[in-house]
Order: C-alpha cells, then structure tokens, then sequence
C-alpha cells in the first residue's frame, strides 16, 4: 500500500518532483506546504494545503515529506526545511526515479532526490537532503557529502569528493579523485 508523502516547496522543483515521485509509484502526494498566501492554489492538480508553520500539525496525520526547494544561489532554506522536519519526526525518504541507474553498492542517504536519468554507480556514497538532478552522473567511489546540489548533466568522476553544502551546475565535470567544494559555475572543468 502506497504510503502518503506531502511535499514542502512549490515552485520549478516541486514540478520536477511530482514528476518523479508519480512514475517511482511508491507514495501518494498528501499535498504541498508552501507559502500561506498560495494555500488553495494546485500544482499539476495537488493542492498546496499549509505553510511550514503548520507542520506540526500535519505531522499527525501524515509522517513522510520530500523537500521540493531547489538549490542555486543558496541552500539555506533547504538545510532550514531538513532540520525543521527532522526535529518534528518527519520521516525524509529517498526518492529514485525509474529512469534512473542506482548501483545496489551505492548508499543514499535520507531526503535525497535521484532525478530522471541520473546515474549512480557502484560504491558511490551520496548524503542526506541532496538533489542528484536529470542526467547527473555520479562514478564509481564518489563521495557527496550532505547538502548539495549536483546539477543537469554534471559529471562527477571515480573517487572524487563534493563537500557539503557544495552547488555543481549543469554539464560540469571534474578530473577523478578531485575535490570540489563551494560554488561550481555550470560547464566547469575541475581538474
């Protein structure tokens, strides 16, 4: 039985993971927290049903959430928003879309998000609240650490390390065993 799961942002990346959590077939959206002027509205026909002031509350009924802000500039509501739903007792799983490739010896941490066609190979260690986007891969013996953002088509290659809090924009591409940390401008080459 699908479990329900709200989900907490409603902007680009909310569509996106709608998108993802439909086709992985795993959980039925309960609604979305959003800001508290936009309560009423619907995103791809879920409606945004509360504020994060209003978390506490949904808790009683719902215990599973997904964070659906993205990460560019900053990752500070992101951070803010996973702290604030662990402290409540949300439970933050990992969402993998169907198209995406995830090695049975890769480990994904908890409120991370594998987008569509994302590859994830073997021994590859991904942490918590982190967005794996469309078309990312990431080698053998990877290491992303907590909080970060690995944009469209970037490729991290074998044994190199993202450090936390780290954005690595679209069609980037590090040299193996680097380590990247900070703000990586899209179509960087990291050698």
């Amino acid at each position: 039985m699908k479990k329900p799961i709200l989900i907490i942002g409603g902007g680009g990346h909310c569509k996106a993971l709608i998108d993802v959590i439909e086709q992985e077939n795993k959980y039925i959206i309960a609604g979305i927290i959003d800001k508290r002027e936009l309560v009423g509205q619907k995103i791809f026909g879920y409606k945004i049903i509360g504020c994060d002031d209003d978390l506490p509350l949904f808790y009683e009924q719902y215990k599973k959430a997904a964070i659906a802000v993205g990460q560019i500039r900053s990752n500070t509501i992101r951070i803010k928003l996973f702290n604030l739903l662990k402290q409540i007792g949300y439970s933050m799983p990992v969402i993998i879309s169907p198209t995406a490739y995830v090695s049975p010896y890769a480990s994904i941490e908890e409120g991370t998000a594998i987008m569509h066609h994302a590859l994830v190979n073997a021994d590859a260690k991904i942490g918590k609240n982190c967005i794996i986007n469309s078309k990312a891969l990431i080698e053998h013996d990877a290491i992303i650490e907590d909080h970060c953002h690995i944009s469209t088509g970037a490729i991290i290659n074998g044994g190199a390390t993202v450090r936390e809090n780290s954005f690595v924009g679209s069609n980037s591409v590090c040299k193996e065993y680097v380590e990247l940390n900070g703000f990586i401008k899209a179509g960087s080459v990291i050698k």
